[in-house]
C-alpha cells in the first residue's frame, strides 16, 4: 500500500511504523530460515544488526545476501527464485488489515494506493479494498506492460478510484536499484491525484 501527501508526524502513523519495524525482523529471521531449509543458508545477523542501526530491512537485503553468497546471479533472480509473493521463502506480513492501513493513511490526510496490481495479481479484492476506502491504483509501473496499464487504468475508472505510478525504487542497494525517475505519472493523472488529496483533508478524520 502506497501513501501520497501524508503527514509523517501523524502519531497513528508512527504507531503502525513501530510495529512493522518489529514485524520486519521477524521476517527476516523467518526468511533466513526456510533459504537454508532450501539449501541458501543466509546469515540474518548482520541484516538485523543494520536494522538496530535505524536501517530498514527486508527482502533487499537478502537478495543481496543471495547474491553475495553466490546462491543467485543476480538481485531480480533472488526475488523470482525465493522471495516474491509465493516463492519458497516468502513470508507474509502479520498485523494490520489492508483495510485499517488505508484508515490510517486517511487519518494522517493522505491518499492510499494499491502498489503495483500486475504484480501481485490478486485483481478480485480490489473492488472490495475500494468499498473500503481505497483511493487508487499504481496502474504505471516498471512491471507493468502497455497492456497491464491499459487494464488497470480502466479498472479504476470504473471503480472510481484515482491512478499513481512510479519507478518503485527501493535504495541504493537491493531490488530495483537503478529504476529512480524511471516511471512517471502523467501531469493530468497527478494533478487529479493532488487534488483528491486536497479533497481528503478537507474531510472529517
Amino acid at each position: 500500500m502506497l501513501g501520497y501527501f501524508i503527514d509523517t508526524a501523524a502519531p497513528a502513523l508512527q504507531a503502525f511504523l513501530d510495529r512493522q519495524r518489529a514485524d520486519r525482523l521477524r521476517r527476516v529471521t523467518e526468511m533466513c530460515e526456510r533459504l537454508t531449509r532450501q539449501g541458501c543458508p543466509i546469515d540474518a545477523a548482520p541484516i538485523l544488526a543494520a536494522a538496530a542501526g535505524g536501517k530498514s530491512v527486508g527482502r533487499p537485503q537478502i537478495a543481496a545476501a543471495l547474491l553475495a553468497g553466490g546462491f543467485v546471479r543476480t538481485r531480480d533472480e533472488a526475488f523470482t527464485r525465493y522471495l516474491e509473493f509465493g516463492g519458497p521463502a516468502y513470508v507474509a506480513r502479520s498485523g494490520t488489515s489492508v483495510a485499517d492501513i488505508i484508515g490510517i493513511l486517511h487519518e494522517a490526510g493522505g491518499v492510499a494506493s494499491l502498489a503495483h496490481p500486475g504484480i501481485a495479481r490478486r485483481d478480485h479484492l480490489i473492488p472490495a479494498l475500494a468499498a473500503a476506502g481505497l483511493d487508487a491504483i499504481e496502474v504505471r509501473h516498471h512491471d507493468h506492460d502497455a497492456a497491464t496499464e491499459a487494464r488497470y487504468r480502466a479498472l479504476a475508472q470504473t471503480l472510481g478510484l484515482l491512478v499513481t505510478g512510479g519507478s518503485d525504487f527501493h535504495g541504493d542497494v537491493g531490488h530495483r536499484t537503478s529504476r529512480l525517475g524511471s516511471v512517471t505519472l502523467p501531469s493530468a493523472d497527478f494533478d487529479r491525484l493532488r487534488a483528491g488529496a486536497a479533497a481528503r483533508r478537507e474531510r472529517p478524520r
